[in-house]
This record gives C-alpha cells, structure tokens and sequence, in this order.
C-alpha cells in the first residue's frame, strides 16, 4: 500500500501510504441550504449510508486484532486507523450540511462487532478473506454512491480518497494471502 496513483480513472492521484489526511479548520464549511431539494435527500441518504458502513468497518477491524506481535496485527490497527478517518470524514460532512449520524448506526456497530469477532475465532486466513469480501463490498458501494449522487467537489474528492484507500486494502490483504500461500 505504499505506491501512489491514478484512483481508477478520476484524474485525482492519491498516496495510499498515507493513513490519515491532513485537514485544516479552514477545510470545514458550512453546507446547509447549498443543496438543491432534489439532491437534498441522495446526498443526505448517500452520507448516512457511508458514515455507518465505516463504522461497522472499524469495528470489524477493531475486532480483529489480536494483540500478537505479528505484521497482520499491525496491518489491522493500520487499516482500522485508516477507516476511523473515514468516518470522521463522513461525520464532518453531516454535520457541515446540518444533519446528524443515523439513529441506527449502533446496528452497524454490532454488525462490525459480529463479523470481526467470528473471522478473528477463525484464524488469519478469515481474516484476510473476510477484509478482501468487505472492502470489496465497499469499493463498489462508492462506485455507486458517485454515480447516483450529486456531491459537490469537495464531499466528492473526499468520497474518491477513500475508495482509493479500500482498493489499497483490498490489494493489501490479497497480497498478504498469497505471501503466506493461505489463498
């Protein structure tokens, strides 16, 4: 994860070894009553949806960590640092348009919980696999998000890094499995 690149076609290059963007007080502005009624709702529904699946995609990583000292251990607090700001960032974007994190979210905490736990009970192979099937399930739903919804550039940029970042962890736990020939 360490290469930077083109995120799949969108112009915008992007350092995946960098787990934590820099953001300035500057950065934050205040959006509500700048989103026209009609894409009011998608871009609203469109944040709710990605601020809770970062969530439960922390708590997935969370979970998993073992406490050993190995490279696997280190990739997970990597990656769930990693997603922790993602999350902040979706956080950051509800609130600057006046609106709050779903009321459900706790469902998505539980969920990462669930998944976390059970591939951790199951050893590093599910582990891997289990990052593999999530940020892919993640990588699409941001493909999706930025088709269907009218993002202004900056939510958008925003939106773009961090599918970058789950592509990086995508190729990350593949190339993890293969290394130790678990695949």
């Amino acid at each position: 994860m360490n290469d930077s690149g083109d995120n799949k076609g969108t112009g915008r290059r992007f350092d995946a070894s960098i787990i934590r963007t820099e953001m300035k007080n500057s950065d934050v502005k205040i959006r509500s009553g700048r989103t026209r009624q009609k894409s009011y709702r998608a871009v609203r529904k469109g944040l709710l949806t990605l601020h809770t699946l970062e969530l439960m995609a922390v708590n997935i990583y969370k979970y998993q960590v073992t406490g050993s000292d190995d490279e696997l251990n280190r990739q997970l607090i990597s990656a769930m640092c990693n997603e922790m700001t993602h999350m902040q960032d979706f956080q950051v974007k509800l609130y600057e348009y006046g609106w709050k994190p779903s009321r459900f979210r706790w469902a998505y905490w539980m969920a990462g919980f669930v998944i976390g736990r059970v591939s951790r009970i199951f050893g590093g192979k599910a582990i891997l696999k289990t990052g593999i099937w999530i940020e892919t399930k993640a990588v699409n739903h941001y493909a999706e998000l930025l088709d269907t919804v009218n993002w202004d550039e900056g939510t958008r940029g925003i939106i773009e890094k961090n599918q970058f970042d789950e592509y990086g962890h995508i190729d990350q736990w593949k190339r993890q499995l293969d290394s130790a020939g678990m695949n």
